[in-house]
C-alpha cells in the first residue's frame, strides 16, 4: 500500500509538471500570430492565381472520370505513385503552388466547392473535407486557423490555415496550407 502511494503521488508530481508544458505548447507566441497572420494573407493571393482558380472552376464544372467514384476508403488505399496521386500533383494547379511554397509550409492542397482534391503537393490523409471548418470557414469566404498540434510523424508544432478560392468575388473553392511554427520566419 504504502508503494502505492509513492507512485501516486509521483504520478501527480509529474502530471503538474509536464501538462502544464503541453498544453501552453498549444498556445501561439505574439509573434508566432503576427507570422501566421501574414502567411494567411500570401495564402489569400495564391489562391487568386489564375491557374489555381481557373483549376478550380474546371473541376467545379466536371470531374474527371478518374475522380469520378473516389472515396474515403479508395483514397486511403492510393499508393504515393497511383497516376492520380501523380495528377493531382502535377497539375498545373500544384506546379503554381510549388513554385511559390515557402520554407514554413508544411503541406498545400487545393479543393473544389464539394471539398475535393484539385491539386496537392503530398498525399492528404482524406480525399474530402467537405464538413469540415478547413473548407466549409473558406467557402464562406472567410479564412480559417486551426488549432497548434504535434505532427505525429514529425512530432513538431504545426497548424493549418485555409482561405477561399475566389471567382468574382464568390467562393468557389478552398487552398488549406500546413504551417511548421518552427520553420516560421
Amino acid at each position: 500500500m504504502h508503494n502505492s502511494r509513492q507512485l501516486f503521488s509521483v504520478l501527480v508530481l509529474v502530471s503538474t509538471l509536464v501538462l502544464p508544458i503541453a498544453g501552453s505548447s498549444a498556445e501561439l507566441s505574439p509573434e508566432s500570430a503576427i507570422k501566421v497572420d501574414a502567411l494567411v494573407q500570401t495564402a489569400a493571393k495564391w489562391a487568386a492565381d489564375p491557374v489555381v482558380v481557373n483549376a478550380v472552376k474546371a473541376r467545379n464544372a466536371a470531374a474527371p472520370a478518374n475522380l469520378a467514384d473516389m472515396n474515403q476508403a479508395k483514397w486511403s488505399g492510393l499508393s504515393v505513385l497511383d497516376p492520380i496521386l501523380r495528377e493531382l500533383s502535377r497539375n498545373d494547379a500544384a506546379k503554381a503552388l510549388r513554385a511559390v511554397k515557402q520554407e514554413a509550409v508544411t503541406e498545400m492542397f487545393l479543393n473544389a466547392a464539394d471539398g475535393t482534391k484539385v491539386a496537392l503537393l503530398a498525399k492528404t490523409t482524406s480525399w474530402s473535407h467537405k464538413g469540415s471548418g478547413k473548407h466549409e470557414v473558406p467557402m464562406k469566404g472567410e479564412s480559417w486557423k486551426g488549432p497548434v498540434e504535434i505532427d505525429d510523424s514529425t512530432g513538431l508544432e504545426q497548424m493549418q490555415v485555409a482561405v477561399p478560392v475566389l471567382d468574382a468575388g464568390k467562393p468557389v473553392g478552398s487552398l488549406v496550407i500546413g504551417i511548421g511554427l518552427a520553420n516560421l520566419r
